[in-house]
């Protein structure tokens, strides 16, 4: 194995979304793997696009946000450094929900989940330690929009 390789495998193994994976899912985890930089105010998803990626922040702020039809867009969520960023990957249609755009430089490490969904039906174990970690970035986020839909009917007139 190359420094490079050695080097990524290091940063992944460090990255909290990947805490306690053990060395060959990191390894798995690797082959898939990419750098990816982007500029404040970059886009790096829009709604309805194919959701063929997902991303491990690991410095920087990305926001998702949301629309109905022709109003301004709401922040539905912020995501930094140690968090993941898309989900939308694991279920058909594979489509994003949101936009994601960076507030601010950020670092990430970007997967190719269409070939890591091929992958994922074939090893079981590194499946399920996927899909116990995406459950509670889930979990997480949604009782934070639902935080702030609650938020946002208190605030509202009427």
């Amino acid at each position: 194995m190359n420094s490079e390789d050695q080097n990524l495998q290091a940063r992944l193994a460090a990255h909290p979304f990947l805490l306690g994976m053990d060395a060959h899912q990191i390894g798995l985890m690797a082959t898939y793997a990419l750098p990816a930089h982007f500029d404040a105010g970059e886009l790096i998803f829009r709604t309805g696009e194919l959701a063929h990626r997902f991303y491990l922040i690991e410095s920087g702020t990305v926001v998702v946000e949301g629309r109905i039809l022709d109003e301004p867009s709401v922040i539905i969520d912020t995501i930094s450094a140690g968090d993941l960023l898309g989900w939308s990957w694991l279920f058909p249609p594979y489509l994003w929900h949101f936009d994601a755009r960076a507030k601010e430089p950020t670092v990430a490490l970007s997967f190719d989940a269409t070939i890591l969904r091929q992958h994922y039906s074939e090893d079981l174990t590194l499946a399920h330690e996927l899909f116990k970690r995406m459950s509670q970035v889930m979990v997480r986020r949604l009782q934070a929009a639902r935080r702030k839909l609650i938020e946002a009917t208190q605030k509202s007139p009427g």
